[in-house]
């Protein structure tokens, strides 16, 4: 198990102040060394902002990159590896076609797109802006590797630590850890021979972990003033067969991924999280990044995956569609189809889910991928039933979708 951030919040202003960046300096020059202390790998360490429409004095593409940059600049002189600057929101609709830019025209900066309003349902508009995003993000790189710093948002709160979907929300600075624990749940079941035990096993596994994490959470906190926000165990994967949630799925239900039974054991998994006690924050769900898993990968190149399954196992247990290769000639509209889905099953459910989405310039479904990247493992480009949205989801609204109450009479 490592970190694959400690995520620092905070709101450096418009302008930047001075102080902001002193104690997020502070702060970070501290940070790594007690968690490697404690016999952690920390991977990155990371700032998000709040939402860049309200932290913004002027709303501009302009503005918004020369902002980036020079907070980018002196993050990277305070040791910071990424930076997230939040989602457009609804209420800012010219807070969309800004991202793009901002992404091309900066070397670590992440930005999200928000979908949804927990009241109000799905925004229409905001999810049409989302697939335009994607689709004009597909065109900047010859890899498609752009997209790796967008998402498309769900009902997702701040404080959540993993890119590209966290972003502040609260007055005071605070931290937390996200973190790449594949391989707790393949141990966890290898050697399980009921669910009871494989259940017993990465709860113990977990929170051990947490408690270990915690309390060097909450000292750090107490000695530099920073409030610990918690710890998202959503168990993220590497491109490594030891260390692959579908390496962990597999050994538990004995069924090659994406086959029937698959759904039970993302289930079982999500719901075994859900159990352990440790300080949560974020998703603390089911990580199922294709290109980041080396089983995904490969089930998704043998065909046994699509992305019909995919969302589907968002519905029980997952942070929704991450990752995954694309067919290069997708209008936005395809793209926005799939979108609007994930925002729906978000809005029923009441979970947050994201969309990450690459498509592949030049590349059509059944061809494969060619990153030379070291937490990529290369899979086959999935096809996407889609036509677009029809004329009815084009209208300037959201679209009410209310959670399910559990005492609503089913009839």
């Amino acid at each position: 198990m490592e970190i694959r951030s400690i995520t620092y919040f905070d709101n450096p202003h418009d302008p930047l102040r001075g102080q902001v960046l002193t104690r997020a300096a502070e702060f970070n020059s501290a940070a790594s060394a007690v968690f490697e202390g404690a016999g952690y790998t920390v991977q990155t360490q990371r700032f998000a902002t709040p939402p860049f429409p309200h932290l913004l004095e002027e709303l501009t593409s302009r503005a918004a990159v020369s902002y980036a940059l020079k907070l980018q600049d002196h993050l990277q002189e305070a040791g910071f590896d990424y930076l997230a600057l939040g989602p457009a929101l609804p209420d800012f609709p010219e807070s969309y076609p800004i991202i793009p830019d901002l992404i091309q025209r900066t070397e670590n900066v992440f930005a999200s797109g928000l979908m949804t309003d927990p009241d109000r349902g799905v925004h229409l508009p905001s999810v049409r802006a989302c697939g335009e995003i994607i689709q004009r993000l597909s065109t900047s790189d010859p890899q498609g590797f752009d997209n790796l710093y967008f998402a498309a948002l769900g009902n997702v709160p701040p404080g959540a630590p993993f890119f590209p979907a966290a972003y502040h929300g609260t007055p005071e600075p605070t931290f937390a850890l996200a973190i790449e624990g594949g391989d707790l749940a393949v141990q966890a079941f290898s050697s399980a021979g009921a669910f009871s035990e494989a259940r017993e096993n990465l709860i113990q596994s977990l929170e051990n972990h947490g408690q270990i994490l915690s309390v060097q959470a909450e000292e750090l906190s107490e000695k530099l003033g920073v409030r610990f926000g918690g710890i998202d165990f959503s168990l993220a994967p590497f491109p490594e067969i030891e260390r692959s949630l579908g390496t962990a799925l597999e050994r538990l239900g004995g069924m090659r991924l994406g086959y029937q039974g698959t759904l039970t054991a993302a289930a079982f998994l999500a719901d075994t999280i859900d159990r352990a006690h440790f300080p949560r924050t974020g998703f603390s769900g089911l990580m199922l990044p294709v290109l980041e898993d080396a089983v995904f990968a490969l089930r998704g190149e043998e065909g046994s995956l699509s992305v019909k399954d995919l969302l589907l196992y968002s519905a029980v247990c997952g942070t929704g569609l991450d990752t995954i290769p694309l067919p290069g000639d997708l209008s936005a509209g395809q793209i926005s189809a799939v979108l609007c889905d994930l925002a729906a099953l978000s809005c029923r459910l009441a979970k947050p889910l994201t969309a990450r989405l690459m498509p592949i310039p030049g590349k059509k479904a059944g061809e494969r991928t060619a990153f030379d990247f070291p937490y990529f493992a290369n899979s086959k480009i999935f096809s996407l039933e889609s036509e677009g949205l029809g004329e009815i989801f084009q209208q300037s609204e959201y679209l009410d979708l209310q959670p399910r109450s559990p005492d609503r009479d089913s009839g």
